[in-house]
């Protein structure tokens, strides 16, 4: 596979890593040698809005083989955010504490939202966001990864959100834990207990929406709106897993499954043509705006992820998405296929 797929990223500073945390238990990977998850290059440039070809620095990715190269880089912060819905067992909390990329934190994306709104898991204000990740050792200058167990349900929503609070120096990466561990590569137990720092947040409204913004674009059709769930879900056959909330989708909106883009079998991402060809078979135009939506504003980053692959960086995320759409007291909803 080149390197467009992999995420490699081309010239690198590799520069020297503290050792490892104290007190955490290493296995796997038939040796004693610690790895230390390294990332790509900084993504520094303002946002384009003229679409091109997601190249090799451009590519939000980071593979599983550039990170065991470069084991050794400084300012890397390895971020867990792995998710699971409400009632599924075990705790993403206890997957992490019993397997974790080594010096691994755990973001928690219900601790890291809006406590004060009752839905779930609302992006908070940019001084919670930075206070929140300050205390998970992550500063303005480091370089983020952020991995999930495999399934692509997490781990793109912490990525978007650092780069809605102003960090572009942050990357998925490919597989997350699922493929890491496949290749024998060393994990940890234990919580990692890092060092605060100091995070300064900064918000930027463009890549979020809210229901006002998702009402308004029924009737104007500016934007397209494509939904991460399940097709059951999305035409309303099947009952959603939050009590109270309705069936269906919002009206006019396009069907993606988020599980088409990704391989179940290995937890990578599929190749950029069957990216290209799962939009384009819902309907979907990428050059024109686009948001994201589903369940409840998690799984619609692997949407926006795989959309910045494609290099349609400037979407939208429905924070609400169907958790806030779909209560019962909420606007008109549409059933059947798109």
């Amino acid at each position: 596979m080149g390197a467009e797929e992999e995420g490699v990223a081309g010239a690198l500073t590799t520069i020297v890593m503290p050792g490892p945390v104290p007190g955490i238990h290493v296995f796997g990977g038939g040796n004693s040698k610690t790895w230390m998850a390294g990332t790509s290059p900084a993504m520094t440039k303002e946002k384009s809005e003229t679409r091109v070809m997601t190249t090799t620095t451009t590519d939000p990715l980071v593979s599983t083989e550039w990170l065991a190269a470069h084991i050794n880089d400084a300012n890397v912060r390895v971020v867990d955010a792995s998710f699971k819905l409400p009632g599924v067992l075990s705790l993403p909390k206890d997957d992490y504490l019993a397997a974790h990329l080594p010096g691994a934190v755990f973001f928690d994306v219900d601790a890291v939202s809006d406590h004060s709104n009752p839905l779930p898991h609302m992006f908070p204000s940019a001084e919670q966001f930075g206070r929140d990740v300050g205390q998970l050792g992550i500063g303005n200058a480091d370089t983020v990864v952020v991995y999930d167990s495999g399934g692509w349900v997490a781990a793109p929503r912490a990525w978007w959100m650092f780069l809605s609070y102003g960090h572009g120096n942050v990357r998925v990466l490919n597989g997350g834990l699922k493929k890491w561990r496949a290749e024998g590569r060393q994990v940890q137990s234990g919580e990692v207990m890092a060092t605060p720092a100091s995070f300064k947040a900064s918000y930027d409204a463009k890549r979020v929406r809210s229901m006002e913004q998702m009402v308004a674009n029924v009737a104007s059709r500016t934007e397209q709106v494509i939904d991460a769930r399940a097709a059951d879900r999305f035409e309303g056959r099947a009952p959603e897993p939050r009590p109270g909330i309705r069936s269906g989708h919002i009206p006019g909106s396009r069907n993606v499954p988020y599980n088409q883009l990704f391989d179940a079998a290995t937890g990578a991402m599929k190749p950029l043509d069957d990216l290209r060809k799962a939009f384009a078979a819902a309907g979907v135009k990428l050059d024109a705006p686009i948001v994201t939506s589903c369940g409840s504003g998690v799984s619609a980053g692997v949407l926006t992820l795989a959309l910045y692959r494609l290099g349609v960086t400037d979407t939208a995320l429905y924070d609400g998405s169907w958790s806030e759409w779909g209560q019962a007291s909420g606007p008109p909803v549409a059933t059947g296929p798109a």
